[in-house]
């Protein structure tokens, strides 16, 4: 754990810096519960340092997607949590898109296209480069390309159609 504490900590932050004010939920708090899931995945075929960052980038993912839903739930509706994408990473969806509403269209495509689904997920969540996320889904690069553009333009979609 000591050797991938610092990395999985810079992904943890990442996704912290695209939370907006009022998050009580820390760096460190995000880390921890992501680790503690980690943990008890007993079944995972652990193949390579690229799936070891995948599986991590998704337990955060669920984890703040649950932290936003249940403070939703509290909140009835109010104060949603939100994220800024990266404009260089998704540069079409713009600023503050919703995490869960992105969770949910992610959802959505994914019971459409799975690998699209993936690739976003490994990209954008993950902070894979396009050839780390060719090599964890075992596909080209090309295909990465072109699965992340088409992912954009429907995720944009579906995020203007339904906020």
């Amino acid at each position: 754990m000591p050797l991938v504490h610092r990395e999985l900590h810079r992904l943890a932050h990442k996704y912290m810096v695209r939370e907006k004010g009022g998050n009580p939920l820390q760096t460190t708090a995000l880390l921890n519960e992501a680790y503690l899931r980690l943990v008890d995945l007993k079944r995972v075929q652990w193949q390579d340092r690229v799936h070891f960052f995948a599986v991590s980038a998704r337990m955060m993912r669920r984890v703040l997607v649950e932290f936003a839903r249940s403070r939703r739930a509290h909140k009835r509706g109010g104060d949603l949590t939100r994220i800024e994408l990266n404009e260089e990473v998704i540069p079409c969806m713009g600023r503050g898109a919703d995490l869960i509403a992105l969770d949910d269209a992610l959802h959505a495509l994914a019971a459409i296209d799975p690998r699209a689904a993936n690739v976003v997920e490994l990209r954008f969540f993950g902070g894979l480069t396009a050839e780390e996320t060719a090599e964890a889904l075992g596909i080209s690069d090309k295909t990465v390309m072109r699965d992340w553009e088409l992912a954009k333009v429907w995720l944009l979609h579906e995020l203007k159609h339904k906020g």
